[in-house]
């Protein structure tokens, strides 16, 4: 067998999405490790779409696969919107590819016509005291001319099946070392329908000769097809027409919840969810590299430059990933914080916006209070989001200028019997300031000496008031430098409306 010897700039991998649904966590972690080999080996991306369920295929998915590749900066050097020698690489333009290979291993005596429906082929096992659920048994291999011609005035249409080797077959797996499937485990296979419909099992081997794929990356689920891949890939050196046997390796499964292996109807598994809830691509990449591969024992948080330079298909593990949102959203704060401010500000108003925040969806088209007020926040909001979807939360209080803000449940149960007074020398001490030293460092100081030092309360029952007046939420940006941003006015006009509100 003439297996690949390609390395460097000659390796060709190959991503192959069918467009039905949404795109989904492990659709991505494919996509990723093939662009990670290429982009570490200096080799060929190649980007084909599997179109050929007319039923279950929809130009929505199709648009999404393309959406979510180039939002998370997953570039490809050939193939969809890229062309290339090979195409075309919509597998629903290369019918007349598929008709004409099927008919030369049919030819070459490859392939064969079989006659026999599903129920046939369980009776046949019944017959034998045998499970009805065996599979294909092998009976239209050597059926005679008049068994054929019977059939025909019948008006049966046969599908076509590859004719399996009686013997084992053997692979080694980049990831799992040496697979072996014994012989007769694995029944001869429809590669096209009675109707004429190509099936995967022919049009995904004969795509990755003919375009000349020599590493095949791809899920553990399809583990149990490569023998027949194997076997046809023979038939097609054979023929001419392809050149050499691929490499193959199979990712681990991503596990959900339970220990299940994660499903597409998951709303963890749906990476547009992951997009609106505040991912950055930095940070959803670098945990989806994560499963099942990792940079170095002792780090979890890198950048795909730092993943290029270091990924070796060989590196990752067989064991099943298990998808952790709680890691994910952890490892995307962590690369929120890594932003240029300017560049966290741009891509939070998106968010801002959605939320009604903000009065434009872009940076460029916000007021200059709004750029002004962001700009501000951003070093004090920055460090404590995890999601881009937490910045309106926020910066909200910041940008409105209502002088009271109706608290949140949690946040008014932080309120004691105290808030009253405390909030009423609050405001004494405040209308005292004079705009020109409304600062951060003076406004903690004044606060402060009237309501710890003076009013004698305890640091939480002091500022906790103040800071629901400031933000109607528990949680908020610091206190005293939310004060400078608002300015005097909202500030003392939010102090006095909680306090008209107890």
């Amino acid at each position: 067998m003439s297996e690949t010897t390609a390395t460097g700039a000659d390796v060709r991998v190959r991503f192959c999405p069918s467009p039905t649904g949404t795109p989904h966590v492990g659709m991505v972690r494919t996509c990723l490790f093939n662009w990670a080999y290429a982009r570490h080996t200096g080799g060929t991306f190649v980007f084909r779409i599997e179109d050929t369920d007319a039923a279950r295929d929809s130009q929505e998915s199709f648009d999404q696969i393309i959406e979510s590749l180039q939002w998370l900066g997953l570039d490809w050097d050939e193939g969809i919107g890229k062309g290339g020698p090979h195409g075309p690489y919509r597998q629903s333009e290369r019918m007349d590819i598929y008709r004409d290979v099927a008919a030369r291993l049919l030819e070459a005596g490859y392939a064969y016509e079989s006659y026999s429906t599903p129920e046939e082929i369980e009776e046949r096992h019944r017959a034998k005291g045998e499970d009805p659920k065996l599979g294909y048994d092998g009976f239209d291999r050597d059926l005679t001319e008049e068994q054929i011609a019977a059939y025909r005035a019948e008006g049966r249409k046969p599908a076509l099946r590859i004719k399996m080797p009686d013997e084992d077959i053997a692979f080694d797996d980049l990831i799992r070392g040496t697979i072996e499937f014994k012989a007769g485990s694995v029944p001869d296979y429809v590669i096209v329908r009675p109707n004429g419909d190509p099936l995967y099992t022919l049009t995904n081997p004969v795509d990755d000769a003919m375009m000349e794929v020599n590493v095949v990356l791809r899920g553990e689920d399809l583990l149990s097809s490569t023998p027949r891949q194997i076997v046809l890939y023979r038939y097609l050196m054979e023929l001419g027409i392809a050149k050499e046997m691929p490499l193959f390796g199979h990712m681990p499964y991503v596990m959900g919840q339970g220990n299940k292996k994660l499903s597409k109807r998951d709303p963890e598994s749906n990476l547009f969810n992951h997009r609106d809830n505040g991912f950055i691509r930095e940070g959803l990449l670098n945990y989806l590299a994560l499963l099942g591969w990792s940079i170095a024992p002792d780090r979890d948080v890198f950048s795909m430059d730092e993943m290029t330079e270091k990924f070796d298909v060989r590196d990752v593990k067989a064991n099943p990933a298990r998808f952790d949102i709680d890691k994910a959203i952890s490892i995307n704060a962590e690369h929120i914080r890594m932003l240029e401010p300017e560049d966290f500000l741009r891509r939070s108003v998106p968010y801002l916006h959605r939320d009604g925040v903000v009065s434009a969806d872009n940076w460029d088209a916000l007021t200059d209070r709004e750029r002004e007020v962001l700009t501000a926040a951003a070093p004090l909001v920055q460090p404590r989001v995890r999601l881009l979807g937490e910045v309106a939360g926020m910066v909200g209080s910041l940008l409105s200028t209502e002088g009271y803000l109706e608290p949140a449940d949690d946040a008014k149960k932080q309120l004691k019997d105290s808030a009253g007074e405390v909030l009423d020398k609050a405001i004494a001490a405040l209308e005292a300031v004079d705009e020109a030293d409304w600062k951060t460092d003076n406004l903690h100081e004044t606060l402060n000496k009237a309501l710890v030092e003076d009013g004698g309360y305890k640091p939480r029952l002091a500022f906790g008031p103040v800071r629901v007046a400031m933000s109607g939420r528990r949680v908020s940006p610091p206190l005293f430098e939310s004060m400078e941003i608002v300015g005097k006015p909202i500030t003392v006009a939010r102090l006095k409306g909680l306090r008209a509100h107890l």
